[in-house]
């Protein structure tokens, strides 16, 4: 992979979106609303709370739900990812 986040973050893989057409035209990316749903493929060592380790909830291959404005987009190699705090995922998908 080659990207390994610090601390609590977690790194998605965006969940990617088909080319929505409505009617016969088609919605630009510009209009479209941020995807929510991507699979983690990285995570962090863990945060420190009262100077002790406390590992994350998710693990690589979990699908999960985040926070529309959350996180920061990174694009390496021809995947297009997100780096959010663990405290920015709000579900895990089943």
């Amino acid at each position: 992979m080659g990207i390994k986040p610090l601390g609590d973050r977690v790194l998605i893989e965006v969940k990617g979106e088909e080319m929505e057409k409505q009617g016969s035209i088609y919605i630009p990316d510009t209009a479209k609303e941020k995807p929510q749903e991507g699979k983690v493929v990285a995570v962090g060592n863990g945060r420190y709370e009262d100077g002790k380790l406390v590992p994350l909830d998710v693990k690589v291959g979990d699908t999960v739900l985040y926070g529309k404005y959350a996180g920061t987009d990174v694009k390496h190699g021809d995947g297009e990812y997100l780096i959010v705090r663990e405290s920015d995922i709000l579900a895990i998908v089943e």
